[in-house]
């Protein structure tokens, strides 16, 4: 099977999965279900996943597939800063309409706890080399502070990220994670610039 082809399952996989786990719950999912609504077969799910339980982490898959979306659709002549804007309004929007607060404490959850591979800092994701490319292109542009590296921007937006998922799952999704963004996702930024 070639990469590319590979690749399209294991996608279709982690797409079907979380939308079964935002329809009906990460509980009433069965890999019956995942497989049905995947068109795959039970031998690709246990190739690439050990268990129901190994998907919590592929969550990061979900949001790096927005992430590429985005990417191919961004006007690159637009300035650094509203490109992290566009990218931070989009994924939380994606966010509130289509994982549940369960399901993304449950990531957080499996991402504390796991000895193993921690997909939501693999620095290969697409989410980290698109922010590396705004953050060279800021620094560029001289958009940047100087006595910040393109390394410390990177973690200091991925960590506000995070920081404002994991308070939404703290307060039970009980705030528009999109509308609290738009409000306080300026005042960080601006604490980057120049």
């Amino acid at each position: 099977m070639k990469k590319n082809s590979r690749n399209q399952t294991k996608s279709r996989i982690v797409s079907a999965a979380w939308k079964l786990f935002y329809q009906y719950g990460y509980d009433n999912t069965t890999i019956d279900d995942i497989v049905e609504a995947s068109h795959t077969s039970k031998g690709s799910f246990y190739h690439y996943f050990k268990s129901k339980d190994a998907l919590m982490g592929s969550l990061s898959y979900l949001f790096d597939e927005k992430y590429e979306e985005l990417q191919g659709k961004m006007d690159p002549d637009l300035d650094p800063l509203k490109k992290l804007t566009l990218i931070n309004q989009e994924l939380f929007l994606m966010i509130e309409n289509t994982v549940s607060v369960t399901l993304l404490s449950q990531l957080f959850s499996n991402q504390l706890m796991t000895k193993g591979e921690k997909h939501l800092l693999e620095p290969d994701r697409t989410y980290y080399r698109l922010l590396r490319q705004i953050a060279i292109e800021g620094h560029q542009k001289g958009v940047f502070r100087n006595d910040l590296s393109v390394n410390d921007l990177m973690r200091a937006y991925a960590m506000f990220e995070r920081g404002m998922m994991y308070d939404w799952c703290l307060s039970s999704g009980n705030y528009s994670l999109y509308q609290y963004s738009r409000q306080i996702l300026p005042l960080f930024l601006n604490s980057l610039c120049r």
